[in-house]
């Protein structure tokens, strides 16, 4: 045992942290981050500001567990441009209105809720295309 080690187990403190947010792959995917309510889609998002471009990196699991869906967009988190870049680039890809793309939750947070507007049923089917490995970059 190192010396790191053995401090590590005296001072637990000092431990590395754990991984922010792992890959979920569909064989532990139990369950998506998007559900269908009355009026459209809601969308867990963990958005990623000051990237080198805009994009999808898939669905991961945050430290709780849960589905999100990691994006990335080139606008830095100043007054409010990162959050109007990920509803621009949502409403793009989805091919909606910027109107029906809406932050229900977590504007000051990397982890937000996105509502969608819309046919959930038409919405899920976007979403899941947007999500195929074998889409249009």
């Amino acid at each position: 045992m190192t010396r790191r080690e053995a401090a590590r187990l005296k001072h637990p403190k000092s431990a590395p942290r754990a991984i922010a947010a792992t890959p979920a792959t569909a064989a532990d995917l139990g369950d998506l981050p998007f559900k269908p309510v009355g009026d459209g889609v809601r969308v867990a998002v963990r958005l990623t500001p000051r990237a080198s471009r805009n994009g999808v990196d898939g669905i991961f699991r945050d430290v709780d567990g849960a589905p999100v869906l990691k994006l990335r967009v080139v606008a830095a988190p100043v007054e409010g441009a990162a959050n109007a870049a990920l509803l621009a680039y949502l409403a793009e890809k989805l091919k909606l209105r910027k109107s029906d793309v809406k932050i229900a939750s977590g504007e000051g947070s990397r982890l937000k809720i996105v509502h969608i507007a819309g046919r959930p049923d038409q919405i899920l089917a976007a979403l899941t295309v947007l999500l195929s490995p074998d889409r249009p970059a």
